[in-house]
């Protein structure tokens, strides 16, 4: 199964891929596929959310998502301006709008977080109902929300049928693990960049690439520019101050002032950038799935990093950035996981961190065996850590977990750079045991809000 890089990098908005992004998808495709050709037309659409969306989907917006699914909006689209004026709408009126005007929905009572044992196909887990006059069920249709903004039907993950966009061509370098990439990558003698870029190309002709790798970059540096640049507290009852713009000033000032930098200083911007975009997450801003919003931070902040502060940074280091980190992802989804409700956070900041490490390395110059070795120290510095959002919001511990995430990502791509590849751990190893500890990991430490953090810490 390829993943493009267009599935690993989808544009979309806060706070959540698997819990705001997914949800949303779901809705949507409930409205336009699924209940379109119902007869007798349905009057009332009711949802169930299951495992970790009820547990945390308040938190996360979930079931604001499905609302804006169900009024036809997808994630790549909606601007965030239009959200609270059509939930608005929504909650006056209780009803659809547009060809499905005659359908009730009122999100405050037709949306159920059912916090019994989850749905058996995955943790995150949707139930749609189209209902008639009597609240007879007209249809129901399961879905998954997987990770990282995928969605499947329960037939379709039951029939194991690929979550990837559609390619028309024959893929040339159809790798599945590190091991096939390296082995190909020599054959070749391509880079990972090259290989990732020859498979892109079975969808997408070299300008269209170009083109939407740099509308990527676009949306990362545009959601920094503006998370540098909003002051103000959070949503969701944390009473959580954004620090971007504080911090950005402070770093602003000092270098005004001509202030001696300290040796530190290129981390404060990296912890600054990662934050920035994270803040802006969980306000319910635009960004880009890195390769989920909860770990949106790391690969932004490091691309950011190589551009601003690495001399030599060019519009082609970026693009290979970009490929490169989406092939790494490409390899964790398939040989573990992404989501934080199944493998914890190290599936999410764990994966951007390996991401990032191994864009900056292939920016730089390094070699493929670089390239993975450098993947592998920041996935293996994540392994066993958990997602324990406090209230369930994407903002404790998330928020400074970028960062960190992208300080790991910076100092794994030079400790790979500064070696020659070989090394013991290889990424294959790694992520399999990141996929075995996710499954021996307890539930509660899964984004459920049940253990960790979230139940440790009381917030007033």
């Amino acid at each position: 199964m390829f993943l493009s890089v267009f599935d690993i990098f989808k544009i979309g908005i806060g706070p959540s891929s698997s819990h705001t992004m997914g949800p949303m998808t779901a809705a949507r495709r409930f409205l336009t596929e699924d209940i379109r050709a119902l007869s007798p037309a349905p009057r009332r659409i009711a949802v169930s959310l299951h495992g970790s969306l009820a547990f945390t989907g308040r938190g996360h917006g979930t079931d604001r998502a499905i609302a804006l699914g169900l009024l036809g909006h997808a994630p790549d689209r909606i601007d965030p301006d239009e959200i609270a004026p059509a939930l608005d709408r929504l909650r006056d009126e209780k009803h659809l709008i547009g060809p499905h005007a005659g359908i009730r929905f009122d999100p405050d009572c037709d949306i159920l977080f059912d916090t019994g044992p989850p749905l058996p196909g995955h943790v995150n887990g949707m139930i749609f109902r189209a209902c008639d006059d009597a609240d007879r069920v007209l249809l129901s249709r399961t879905y998954y929300s997987i990770g990282g903004g995928f969605v499947q039907s329960d037939s379709e993950l039951a029939s194991g049928a690929s979550t990837a966009a559609a390619v028309e061509g024959a893929i040339p370098y159809a790798f599945a693990t590190a091991a096939e990439m390296l082995r190909m990558g020599g054959t070749s003698r391509l880079s990972i960049a090259e290989l990732q870029r020859a498979n892109e190309r079975a969808a997408t002709a070299d300008g269209a690439l170009d083109e939407g790798l740099d509308r990527i970059w676009r949306v990362m540096n545009a959601c920094i520019d503006r998370g540098l640049a909003q002051d103000g507290v959070l949503p969701g009852g944390l009473r959580v101050r954004r620090r971007a713009p504080d911090l950005h000033r402070q770093l602003t000032d000092k270098r005004l002032r001509n202030d001696i930098a300290l040796p530190t200083e290129p981390l404060e911007w990296l912890n600054l950038y990662a934050m920035a975009v994270n803040e802006e997450n969980a306000a319910g801003g635009r960004v880009v799935t890195a390769p989920t919003n909860g770990a949106a931070g790391v690969v932004p902040a490091v691309m950011r990093y190589y551009r601003d502060h690495i001399a030599g940074a060019s519009p082609r280091g970026l693009r290979d950035f970009l490929l490169v980190a989406a092939a790494i992802g490409g390899l964790i989804k398939r040989g573990a996981s992404i989501s934080g409700a199944e493998v914890g956070c190290q599936g999410e900041v764990g994966s951007a961190a390996a991401m990032a490490a191994a864009g900056l390395t292939a920016a730089l110059g390094g070699s493929n065996a670089q390239i993975e070795n450098a993947a592998e120290i920041a996935l293996e510095h994540h392994l066993g850590m958990t997602c324990d959002p406090i209230q369930g919001l994407v903002q404790v511990p998330c928020i400074e977990r970028n960062g960190f995430g992208a300080v790991k990502a910076v100092n794994s791509a030079m400790l790979a750079l500064r070696g020659d590849g070989s090394h013991i751990v290889s990424l294959d190893s790694c992520i399999r045991t990141m996929r075995d500890t996710g499954r021996d990991m307890h539930a509660k430490y899964k984004e459920t809000s049940l253990g960790g953090l979230a139940v440790n810490v009381v917030a007033c």
